[in-house]
């Protein structure tokens, strides 16, 4: 009986640890569940034979832009954004509003919630996790440039993106170019990714360097294979396909979001890196692009984009319009 009294302590020990043990597996998944898991949509299935003429209201070019973390929100107006006045990607698209009638090119800007939260914060940042906030850019792009290929079968695109915005942009672009995107191929005049935190060097189909070619890569990329609650890291795109010679990719040296020592972020460090990681989206390099030079003309890397989208649009098609 003595035995048998000192033998209860051991079995309540080992209960109260499979109960704790529970308590923390059910703890994480609770975390997984609520921080959001990346959503992107899949292939679309071609359209049908393209008409001879198109709808009076489509305009000949539809330009997307994608603002970066913090830069827009859900609600935002897509024809005036007002959710940042400082984002950067007003310096592209109201140029482009200013120069062309509406006719010529519609300029609509993504408005998805734009944040990028800590998940190992204390407290919590309160902010929506980056794979909710990538998610909803992703399918609020989609859905805009599906709308206008059902509605205006004849219509060009300029894509444009910056920060988590060219995330979702060349996310886009990738399927686009290997035929499984939400527009045809051949209507995609250019691409241009500012920033792009899956921009990758050295391998055919990538997009090709404007300005500077910083030796690291997307972060992203560097950190391929991180996934903890809210953050995924979906590692290289594996090039753009037919449009890798209609993309282009800005990146200033030093800036964290594209130009990652291969090497300094590791998914085996995950604290230190996802601090890394939403530090780098609010660094001064990353903030700069307006001032960022890209040519020995001082053409700023906004100024840059600006003119590239500009004769994009100048030697367009112009459809006929029924």
């Amino acid at each position: 009986m003595g035995a048998g009294r000192r033998r209860r302590p051991a079995g309540c020990l080992l209960l109260a640890l499979a109960a704790i043990a529970l308590v923390v597996i059910l703890a994480l998944l609770l975390w997984y569940l609520l921080a959001g898991r990346l959503r992107l949509p899949g292939p679309k299935p071609p359209g049908p034979t393209r008409p001879s003429s198109q709808p009076a209201s489509c305009p000949d070019v539809l330009m997307l832009s994608a603002p970066g973390t913090w830069e827009s929100n859900s609600n935002d107006d897509p024809y005036n954004p007002t959710a940042n006045p400082a984002s950067l990607m007003l310096n592209i698209s109201n140029p482009l509003r200013e120069k062309f009638p509406n006719e010529r090119v519609e300029v609509y800007t993504v408005p998805y919630v734009a944040q990028f939260s800590n998940p190992v914060a204390i407290p919590p940042d309160g902010q929506t996790s980056y794979n909710d906030s990538r998610s909803e850019g992703t399918k609020r792009a989609t859905e805009k440039l599906a709308a206008t290929a059902n509605q205006c079968p004849l219509t060009s695109y300029v894509l444009v993106g910056f920060s988590q915005g060219a995330v979702i942009v060349g996310d886009i672009a990738a399927q686009i170019g290997a035929g499984k995107g939400p527009v045809p191929q051949d209507l995609v005049l250019g691409v241009t990714t500012i920033a792009d935190g899956r921009r990758d060097t050295g391998d055919p189909g990538e997009a090709a360097e404007i300005g500077p070619t910083p030796p690291g890569v997307g972060a992203e990329v560097a950190l391929k294979g991180l996934n903890v609650p809210g953050i995924t890291m979906t590692g290289p795109r594996g090039g753009f396909g037919a449009l890798a010679g209609r993309t282009f990719t800005i990146c200033a040296p030093g800036d964290l979001i594209c130009d990652a020592p291969k090497q300094a972020l590791s998914p085996l460090n995950i604290l230190g890196s996802v601090n890394t990681l939403v530090r780098a989206a609010g660094n001064p390099v990353h903030s700069l692009y307006n001032g960022y030079k890209v040519d020995d003309n001082g053409t700023t890397a906004t100024e840059w984009t600006v003119n590239w989208a500009s004769g994009l649009i100048d030697n367009a098609p112009h459809p006929a319009h029924s």
